[in-house]
């Protein structure tokens, strides 16, 4: 696989990433598809200094950001903090706090309290 990443120009790392036991609990459950959707994006993460809005996105109104990973008709969604700056673009830490499936907007209100818990478990 690194020789692929090589090619195209994936070979360096910008921004290193970090899991919450939440998030490692979560991912272990995934099938081997989902889990690969999720490596492929993190790897982007990984290096790329900028990450298209279709993979990570900014949460309005927090200090968080969405990895958004897209299977087949289920949306999947990590809360991430960049944790050396305030903005995912100029971050070199990015720690992954918790996961879930998508089912509609409202459920983001308890997935933000969630992370914030989760976060100040490690400030």
């Amino acid at each position: 696989m690194e020789e692929i990443y090589y090619f195209c120009g994936m070979n360096e790392e910008v921004r290193e990433t970090f899991h919450s036991a939440e998030y490692d609990e979560y991912y272990d459950a995934l099938d081997a598809r989902v889990k690969a959707k999720y490596d492929y994006v993190e790897t982007i993460i990984k290096t790329q200094y900028v990450v298209n809005k279709k993979f990570v996105k900014n949460l309005e109104g927090t200090e968080f950001y969405e990895v958004r990973i897209s299977v087949g008709t289920n949306e999947y969604r990590t809360i991430i903090f960049a944790v050396d700056t305030a903005s995912f673009t100029e971050s070199k830490r990015v720690l992954f706090l918790n996961s879930f499936l998508k089912k509609g907007t409202k459920q983001y209100k308890g997935e933000i309290a969630t992370a914030r818990q989760i976060l100040n478990k490690y400030i």
